[in-house]
């Protein structure tokens, strides 16, 4: 047990969705070693076992698809059924595309909206009954490095739903602060992951884990089972990315 250096999770109750691959695959084990009771949740029941065999028999599996609201309640109530109390829901589950803004269709910015938003808003909205009844409780919001400026043509409406979500989650946070300040909305941002990310985009991709300056989906779960017990408000998941951003900004010939 340490109480300087990395932090410990406990006895706390995290859902994560998307959690058979990537960055949810390599943060329940992550959790689970530390103490908590993780909720798995994705549409491919495999996947979400294999993890969940890793996970020191601290693991429920849930099948659902989060894009679905019914689905999102659902989850609540499974996991409130086992475990009682819920402490933090990850939202995790999105999507990358590879189109020009140009080319860009009804139905490709309905599906970015739909898996990098709405599976986030629905996670949200149908969680805060309960955390509100505790006064405590935290939403932790996977955005990105495009989610905060669009380094990416090819990625154009990603980059949109991301900074959708990132207004969304600091508006979900002023309103609910007012009244249940326990309870935190947190956004992650990273850049390149080393996953399947890019070649699972819409339209493909290049493959992100052959891409450079890129961290890996457990350095990422790092910094994420990290603002769990730190619960702030907003986390780069590496050094120097607040410079990246200001100097995005400082030469696009921004008008004072």
């Amino acid at each position: 047990m340490k109480i300087q250096g990395v932090p410990i999770v406990s006895t706390k109750t995290v859902v994560i969705t998307g959690a058979s691959a990537g960055i949810g695959a390599a943060l329940a084990p992550l959790l689970a070693a530390r103490g908590a009771s993780v909720v798995l949740v994705g549409r491919h029941e495999a996947g979400l076992e294999a993890v969940a065999a890793l996970c020191h028999g601290r693991a429920l599996v849930v099948t659902a698809d989060v894009t679905d609201r019914t689905d999102v309640r659902r989850v609540v109530a499974t996991a409130l059924e086992q475990f009682g109390h819920i402490d933090v829901w990850v939202n995790n589950v999105g999507q990358g595309i590879s189109r020009l803004p140009s080319e860009l269709t009804d139905d490709d910015i309905d599906s970015m909206m739909q898996v990098n938003v709405k599976s986030a808003l629905y996670g949200m909205q149908e969680v805060l009954p309960h955390f509100k009844e505790r006064n405590t409780g935290q939403v932790i919001n996977m955005s990105s490095m495009l989610g905060r400026a669009p380094f990416a043509v090819i990625r154009s409406a990603y980059s949109g739903a991301k900074h959708f979500l990132n207004a969304l989650t600091a508006m979900f946070r002023a309103e609910v602060q007012q009244t249940h300040p326990g309870i935190q909305f947190t956004l992650i941002s990273p850049g390149v992951v080393r996953t399947s990310f890019g070649i699972s985009a819409l339209h493909g991709g290049p493959d992100s884990r052959t891409l450079p300056d890129s961290q890996s989906a457990d350095e990422v779960a790092l910094v994420i089972a990290n603002a769990i017990n730190r619960r702030p408000a907003d986390v780069y998941t590496r050094a120097g990315s607040c410079d990246r951003i200001a100097s995005y900004y400082a030469t696009v010939g921004v008008d004072p």
